[in-house]
């Protein structure tokens, strides 16, 4: 079986990551962890836009947090007879990089946090979940935080 494992670092792709960790796997199944860098925007060329540099400092920024989320979740499997576990880094679009990367992949199923935004926050940040769940070739699981579950109650 081939578990494609988005992660962001917040507290509900930790809940993710601590479900798929859990769980008895069939032998040689593989999961890959993934954390997608959206890279930063430049919107124009005016003078008085921004320094160079520091779109270059928001952007290594992002792959450092990355690499701390992939090693952070990693760490949460340990050593497991019968499981492969990978990470990656990928740049782009969130919604975009893990539903293209699973149908590359062969993903059997893909397993994202919810942040559980309700309303305007919905509205404006849109769902990464959401959309995984509509578009997706293969299963999906969403695994909702607690914490944020209560919060928005």
């Amino acid at each position: 079986m081939k578990i494609l494992l988005a992660v962001d670092g917040s507290a509900c792709s930790d809940a993710a990551v601590a479900e798929v960790a859990r769980r008895p796997w069939p032998p040689g199944s593989e999961v890959k962890i993934l954390s997608v860098v959206e890279l930063p925007f430049v919107p124009t060329a005016e003078t008085w836009a921004l320094p160079e540099s520091y779109y270059a400092q928001v952007e290594q920024t992002a792959r450092e947090q990355a690499r701390e989320v992939l090693a952070r979740a990693g760490a949460r499997f340990g050593p497991r007879e019968g499981l492969e576990v990978n990470a990656e880094t990928l740049d782009g679009y969130p919604k975009d990089v893990i539903l293209g990367e699973a149908e590359r992949w062969g993903a059997d199923l893909i397993v994202v946090g919810s942040h559980g935004y309700r309303g305007w926050q919905r509205f404006l940040l849109g769902s990464v979940s959401q959309a995984i769940a509509s578009h997706a070739q293969c299963s999906v699981e969403i695994v909702r935080c607690r914490a944020a579950a209560q919060t928005k109650a």
